[in-house]
């Protein structure tokens, strides 16, 4: 029986998904639930299991967009299992077959040992580039038509060896961002304002908490979660700074999710903590510590991108001093950290040094007045400097769970 592999629906609103790459080789034998490929959709990067076992035929190639619902392969079901290859999927997983390895030539970066593909070939043809000059990233070597458009003459028929560009095609995942990106500077009236924070009660508090805060909770006690208590705080302060804009109308909501933005291997990505108004500082740093390792593992989820009221950016983790940060829609406001440096200031008439954060508060105009805007921040800005008083009801240990 010859099995029609369809591109399911990664959530709903995704039309179509780009193979990043096949994990295996046409021909190959695979097993039911093997991960067969990694598709690309415009919020995240998933993998493609066989639904069969049986001998793959692939029906796309690496770069291909495909439509949902579209058949990327086919998998013959009566095939017989090759000779030695009877290990299980256990095995499998702790010690990978000769086959398997041989279909990672990404990894291995050996020179084609196949034939490149038609429209690969009439292209280093035109370059008069010899086959044998050229690094295949394709399934086991195959020299790709991207890899013949960024190949270029060896150096004995190059003027300066060090001259050379590459074109690469953007993944699915980032040309959806830029689209984004710049739909909403045409389609938002989008400000920032700007506050900085004395970050020297938050040092205290960690420096005295933090040892027993990992030992009891085999969590670390950062700032993201001060952070989000005191926006949560903020946001039922000032509604309008949690609430959309849908049409002619806007939407206002009586809960509080946070989106946080992470760096993965595919780029930026924006999970989401769920009703963090709810969460005490063990709950936020828990939630954080999970969302950024699935994020970094590539194993995120549409769903647990989707749905966010709020996000907070923190740039100073790659050393932004400051910035302006952009909306994520159809939020409405994006709260941005930045490095913390010790600076002089006054405090009770004489200058101190103290480790001061620059802090944005970018925001929908059309939604969110001035008024509101720069209360919000200095809501934050006050949380942030008094959070025994605020955001620990004046006893640490107690809101700490020590």
């Amino acid at each position: 029986m010859i099995l029609e592999m369809k591109v399911p629906s990664p959530g709903e609103s995704i039309t179509e998904v780009e193979i990043a790459q096949w994990l295996v080789a046409d021909g190959d034998y695979v097993e039911k639930d093997q991960a067969i490929a990694e598709v690309d959709s415009d919020k995240a990067t998933l993998e493609l299991p066989a639904e069969e076992s049986g001998i793959i035929t692939l029906k796309a190639a690496e770069g291909d967009a495909v439509e949902v619902g579209a058949v990327v392969c086919l998998i013959d079901t009566d095939a017989e299992k090759p000779a030695g290859s009877g290990q299980t999927e256990v095995a499998k997983t702790t010690e990978p077959s000769k086959k398997v390895e041989e279909v990672k030539p990404v990894v291995q970066k050996s020179y084609a040992t196949g034939t490149p593909s038609p429209a690969a070939k009439k292209i280093l043809d035109e370059k008069g580039i010899p086959t044998s000059e050229v690094l295949g990233s394709g399934v086991s070597g195959r020299i790709t038509k991207d890899d013949a458009v960024k190949a270029v003459p060896s150096m004995g028929t190059s003027t300066n060896s060090n001259r050379s560009s590459e074109r690469k095609k953007m993944s699915m995942l980032r040309r959806k961002l830029a689209q984004r990106l710049v739909a909403i500077k045409n389609e938002t009236a989008m400000l920032t304002t700007f506050n900085e924070v004395d970050m020297k009660p938050i040092f205290d508090l960690r420096k005295q908490y933090k040892e027993d805060f990992k030992a009891k909770h085999n969590v670390g006690l950062g700032f993201m979660s001060f952070f989000t208590k005191a926006v949560t705080r903020a946001l039922e302060m000032y509604p309008d700074v949690n609430s959309m804009i849908d049409g002619d109308f806007k939407v206002a909501y009586n809960f509080i999710d946070i989106s946080i933005a992470v760096s993965g291997p595919k780029g930026l990505m924006v999970p989401v903590i769920r009703d963090a108004e709810n969460l005490t500082f063990r709950g936020v740093e828990n939630e954080v510590k999970r969302l950024a390792i699935r994020a970094r593992d590539g194993q995120i989820t549409v769903d647990e991108m989707t749905g966010g009221t709020f996000t907070i950016t923190n740039g100073g983790v790659f050393g932004s001093m400051l910035s302006t940060p952009i909306i994520n829609p159809p939020q409405s406001a994006i709260l941005g950290m930045h490095n913390i440096v010790e600076r002089p200031v006054v405090v009770a008439g004489e200058i101190v040094v103290r480790p001061i954060m620059f802090v944005a508060l970018s925001y929908d105009h059309r939604v969110i007045d001035g008024k509101e805007s720069v209360g919000f921040l200095v809501a934050v800005k006050e949380a942030l400097e008094n959070p025994v008083e605020i955001l620990m009801d004046n006893n640490p240990k107690k809101a700490l769970e020590l």
